[in-house]
């Protein structure tokens, strides 16, 4: 009897760390989408962090962001409370107060543009209020095509929509680079003056031969009356 004891309990001991390993296992970040198809904009992914600790709360999950996603096209929606998101240089992070031991830790954020891709994973750290953390970060797939335990959350997308258009990616508005007159404008500004000037030499040119004219018109209209009257005078006196 008691060596069916000891073997019973030595199946017991097996049989719980077997269901144990399994909810380990098991335990994993997981992203769903409303709208998950390339190109697809103003999407939100909502994600789940499976709490692996019956003692300690979630506090914590970092987030690197696929290729074709930038930081800047990710805005915080919801998520437990008193969480805040925060934008890094490859990704982002929501942190706060920590859920109850053993509850999963849920939030969405809203994405501008899904980029022309098949999936996306979102590698993500997840951290404990008594210091552990849990890597879901691996791309690999096993032989049975399951991912590991610590697989990053994969979200697979459909093909884009016919018609649909990457956007410009987000980036300050530039300054526009200052424009050189052209050659013809410049050389027309620099003519100009130099036109006016001749144009004044032709007025003044033009009074100058006048004026001799004039004179010369007064003198002989003067010279004709003065003999006009100088013949007069003498046929009067030869009478």
């Amino acid at each position: 009897m008691s060596r069916t004891h000891a073997r019973s309990a030595v199946i017991t001991a097996a049989v719980l760390a077997a269901l144990a390993a399994a909810g380990s296992a098991s335990a994993h970040v997981e992203v769903e989408a409303d709208d998950a198809r390339a190109l697809s904009q103003n999407v939100t992914l909502s994600f789940a962090a499976e709490s692996e600790s019956a003692s300690a709360g979630i506090t914590k999950l970092q987030v690197v962001l696929p290729k074709g996603l930038a930081p800047g096209d990710v805005t915080y929606k919801e998520g437990p409370k008193g969480w805040k998101f925060t934008a890094g240089d490859d990704g982002y992070t929501v942190a706060g107060p920590a859920v109850p031991a053993g509850e999963d830790a849920e939030y969405a954020v809203t994405v501008r543009q899904l980029p022309d891709a098949k999936s996306l994973a979102f590698k993500t750290l997840q951290s404990y209020s008594d210091g552990r953390i849990d890597r879901w970060i691996e791309l690999e797939k096993s032989a049975d095509g399951h991912g590991h335990g610590s697989s990053a959350p994969v979200l697979t997308l459909k093909t884009a929509a016919p018609g649909a258009e990457a956007v410009s990616p987000s980036a300050e508005p530039t300054t526009p680079a200052p424009t050189t007159p052209a050659p013809a404008s410049s050389a027309a500004a620099d003519t100009a003056p130099a036109a006016t000037a001749d144009d004044k030499s032709d007025d003044e040119g033009g009074t100058s031969a006048a004026l001799p004219i004039t004179l010369a018109i007064v003198v002989i209209a003067l010279s004709g009356g003065a003999w006009w009257w100088f013949k007069r005078r003498s046929n009067a006196t030869s009478a």
